[in-house]
């Protein structure tokens, strides 16, 4: 299962392998346009609107049999889902203009640059282009954003050249990034603690001149497989609580140390597991 973020809500989705496409929860989708919070609200306004639209000759095709979806009381149920083209239809067919904001959000976070790029970021799970020998290095982490931005920037997998900045903290001086990256090679990586402080200063360091957190959060579940046999489950940290600490990582780890600790998982091959963690990855860079 994948997870979309609209206005902060989870629109949850199912790939189909057989038929190479994505299977959205309908009642997600009803919650994310009307902003009702119960589900079960949202499910029945759901069942009421899909006959509705059968009346006027409306017919959504969709799927409840092949994909399960989470409920509220954490079991996983059988549930409608909609794919591309009927979400399409149900925003422009929907009682009222809630849709037309939800239609272009969609949209967008399908065909724009990060949809892309994201895309790409759920197959590295099977590219197996960087080794576990390698993945201390930062030719490990160029090969990583070269693979999920190639052919959207024309810097992918490129050390920056200029100096840059973000909300007031300026990142390591661009002359001074060379010698800082192989300082950052260098650097220990046999516990949690010294893998945590690796990644922060690379952070700190954020060689590109974009992607710099998608790409490096990849590297850090990499990092910590190969040395402890874990990974992080990133759908345990909300984005206030991951911002706020990589802000204050800047001078103090402890935080962002608490939180990646707690996330901790040994679930290091479950593909589902991956595709969620890239899923809250995208969602802590939007604005």
């Amino acid at each position: 299962m994948s997870i979309r973020f609209y206005k902060d809500r989870e629109v949850r989705a199912v790939w189909d392998e057989q038929n190479d496409k994505w299977w959205f929860s309908a009642i997600d989708i009803i919650k994310a346009i009307t902003g009702e919070n119960d589900y079960i609200k949202a499910g029945n306004y759901w069942r009421w609107l899909k006959k509705k639209l059968i009346a006027s000759n409306i017919q959504l095709v969709s799927v409840t049999h092949d994909f399960k979806f989470q409920a509220p009381d954490g079991k996983k149920r059988a549930a409608d889902a909609l794919d591309n083209n009927c979400v399409q239809l149900l925003t422009r067919n929907f009682p009222n203009n809630k849709a037309i904001e939800f239609l272009e959000w969609f949209n967008y976070s399908e065909n724009s640059l990060d949809g892309q790029s994201k895309k790409k970021a759920y197959t590295f799970w099977q590219s197996n282009i960087v080794t576990l020998e390698d993945i201390r290095t930062t030719k490990a982490l160029k090969q990583i954003h070269a693979y999920i931005f190639g052919g959207l920037y024309d810097f992918a997998g490129k050390i920056r050249t200029k100096t840059i900045s973000k909300g007031g903290f300026t990142f390591c001086v661009a002359e001074y990034l060379d010698s800082a990256l192989k300082s950052i090679e260098k650097m220990p990586e046999n516990t949690f603690e010294e893998i945590i402080d690796k990644y922060v200063e690379m952070n700190v360091a954020h060689p590109f001149m974009e992607g710099n957190g998608r790409s490096t959060r990849i590297w850090l579940d990499l990092i910590l497989k190969k040395r402890l046999g874990k990974c992080v489950d990133w759908s345990q940290i909300g984005k206030k609580e991951y911002l706020s600490a990589m802000v204050e990582s800047h001078i103090n780890f402890a935080q962002i140390k608490e939180i990646l600790k707690r996330a901790l998982t040994d679930k290091i091959d479950d593909r589902e597991l991956f595709m969620k963690g890239i899923d809250y990855s995208y969602y802590y860079e939007e604005d």
